[in-house]
């Protein structure tokens, strides 16, 4: 997977941080989806990070209201607050176009 307007700190914080000058693409460590039957869904502390299958984010609406490119959100670990992530447009896409 791979994160734009972001990148992943997985040298000391393992959260997300500001990207590196001029990279657009960062990569995103392998992740294990693990789900769990009602599950409290944290109030602070994560961004909940769309992730869609090409760096579009485009496709049509299927009946569900969501976009055919939309996946699912991850939640991804942030000490910064959520709106910060959203103005910024970070999001997380399953393939890049090179």
């Amino acid at each position: 997977m791979f994160l734009e307007g972001a990148r992943w700190d997985d040298q000391n914080n393992h959260q997300l941080t500001d990207s590196k000058p001029k990279e657009l693409f960062s990569n995103l460590p392998l992740m294990h989806l693990n789900p769990v039957a009602d599950r409290e869904i944290p109030s602070s502390g994560i961004y909940k990070c769309p992730l869609y299958k090409v760096e579009s984010r485009t496709g049509t609406l299927s009946t569900t209201g969501h976009s055919t490119n939309f996946v699912c959100f991850t939640e991804l670990k942030t000490d910064r607050s959520e709106n910060m992530w959203i103005i910024a447009g970070v999001a997380a896409f399953l393939s890049l176009r090179y």
